[in-house]
């Protein structure tokens, strides 16, 4: 490991950024190196434009995914190399389109979780929907997160984005299936007591695995809408919406921390549904349709 590199992880140690945050800026500066065969702290700043441009125009890479290596470059610049008097030096920050995301119907959620084979991948996606955690948050989920008391009922979400604690519903529909699941499968006896673990147990199932389970399963049970396990975080939001949970409610289960974020979910929800009167609104496997 390079001084350098050395000296950005520390940096970004001692102000509280997210593990996934870290490792998301030191691989963007990584690679800007490695495409210029030269130091980052080298680099002038018309080379790290230039660099930003052939993310988009050659590596066809989205504007948030620019924006990524912007903002590594200027952590890297102001914060590592406190070259903040340099304006110049600013990475451009590329205005990123507000895109509607693709939501799926209960049923197609239904036979989407039919079509996951694997057990373990089939329960964390099952997770993902009826709780609304992010996907590196259901991978760093533990046994012990699963608060099954009857006065509490709640799944504990550690260091979420922001690195921020939070808690979010845990349905009985969800309790059940995951304490048929810990029957079978004992994730409590991986050495880690992660509730979904990889192939050693010494970690948390990836993001990738994840992923990879929710494509496949997406492509077996016929469904063309893209996107991937974030699609699951906003149907879950959506469908609480319309089955009458308030927005506050909502966002605060979600993690956001302004109203404003969660309220773009008002617009996707579809004024034909009406929830069954017997089933708890925030009980959403519940209501999905039986295969």
């Amino acid at each position: 490991m390079t001084p350098l590199r050395q000296r950005m992880l520390d940096a970004m140690t001692v102000r509280g950024l997210a593990e996934r945050t870290q490792e998301c800026y030191a691989e963007a500066v990584s690679r800007m190196a490695r495409h210029y065969h030269r130091s980052p702290d080298l680099l002038s700043p018309q080379e790290v434009e230039a660099y930003l441009l052939h993310l988009v125009k050659d590596r066809k890479l989205s504007y948030s995914s620019v924006n990524h290596a912007a903002s590594a470059s200027r952590f890297l610049f102001e914060t590592v190399l406190g070259r903040k008097s340099d304006e110049h030096l600013r990475p451009p920050m590329a205005k990123v389109p507000q895109k509607q995301p693709h939501l799926l119907a209960r049923e197609e959620i239904a036979r989407l979780f039919a079509c996951c084979a694997h057990p373990a991948y089939r329960m964390a996606l099952q997770t993902l929907y009826a709780t609304g955690l992010r996907v590196s948050e259901v991978g760093r989920l533990r046994v012990s997160d699963i608060d099954s008391a009857a006065d509490r009922m709640c799944v504990r979400v550690n260091a979420g984005k922001g690195g921020a604690d939070r808690y979010s519903i845990l349905s009985p529909s969800l309790l059940a299936l995951l304490r048929l699941y810990c029957q079978t499968y004992a994730p409590q006896r991986n050495p880690g007591k992660w509730l979904f673990a990889n192939g050693t147990g010494e970690r948390g199932v990836g993001i990738e695995s994840l992923q990879r389970a929710y494509q496949a399963a997406r492509h077996c049970a016929g469904i063309t809408k893209s996107g991937g396990t974030h699609t699951l975080r906003h149907c879950f939001a959506t469908h609480l919406l319309e089955s009458g949970v308030d927005l506050y409610t909502i966002s605060r289960l979600l993690g956001h921390r302004h109203i404003s974020t969660t309220s773009r979910y008002l617009h996707l929800i579809s004024p034909q549904f009406r929830p069954p009167k017997s089933i708890d609104p925030l009980d959403l496997l519940a209501g999905l349709p039986r295969l």
